[in-house]
């Protein structure tokens, strides 16, 4: 049974307050308020309608005259505790949220394969350390599928590479709640197979540094070149 299958049997059963990971009022207030203050203001988020052991929705912040393009944060993944290794315990990488930046013209409402994939891996990475009992960090990469196949019709990219997440002033985010736990955001980066596998075969910093400036920028480009094809 792969991710998907998965993911659907479990979405299928019916969830109690019990088997679920929330994140306390208090906490929600201050997420939203870290979100208003690092990414902008927002009106709209994607709830989520059935929630099987998070609550897991997506923050829409729209695009601005400074900020021209949407930034999508998901809000709920960081309620659950991942199973990080016991040598990295010291960096409190237990809990983690989601960072995807897309173009202004980018259509948000359409539930078209070729619109919607970005929010719906947002959403399948956002449950993967509770389905495989595992971690997300800095430097891992993740296929969209056990085919390889492209993210979408319209795109060749296929899979996610996951990178520190940054503020307006280009600083690292993490967020203390009053909780006392330490949020890590982490964005996607998209990449396309022969990029995967160079970074696999040799390091991120390697392949990132195979690109130019016009597309290290962490705004989605469905159309980039691929840096890793003569």
């Amino acid at each position: 049974m792969g991710l998907f299958d998965k993911l659907k049997e479990k979405m299928g059963k019916k969830a109690t307050m019990d088997d679920m990971y929330l994140y306390s009022e208090k906490e929600l207030d201050e997420y939203e308020a870290f979100i208003q203050e690092n990414f902008g203001p927002f009106e709209k988020v994607l709830h989520e309608i059935v929630s099987p052991d998070i609550h897991l929705d997506i923050i829409i912040v729209p695009p601005t005259a400074e900020d021209n393009y949407y930034k999508l944060i998901t809000m709920g993944m960081g309620a659950y505790s991942m199973n990080v290794p016991k040598d990295l315990k010291e960096y409190e990488l237990e809990h983690a949220e989601l960072v995807l930046y897309l173009p202004k013209y980018w259509n948000i409402e359409s539930p078209d394969e070729k619109d919607y994939w970005p929010i719906r891996y947002l959403k399948i990475l956002g449950r993967l350390p509770i389905e495989y009992d595992t971690w997300l960090g800095y430097g891992h990469t993740v296929h969209g599928n056990e085919e390889k196949e492209p993210f979408a019709e319209n795109t060749e990219l296929n899979s996610l590479l996951l990178v520190n997440a940054c503020n307006l002033l280009y600083e690292n985010l993490d967020l203390r709640l009053s909780s006392g736990k330490k949020i890590n955001f982490y964005q996607l980066f998209p990449l396309y197979q022969e990029e995967l596998e160079y970074k696999m075969e040799h390091s991120m910093e390697e392949l990132l540094e195979l690109f130019s400036d016009e597309d290290i920028v962490p705004i989605l480009n469905i159309k980039r070149k691929n840096y890793c094809v003569s």
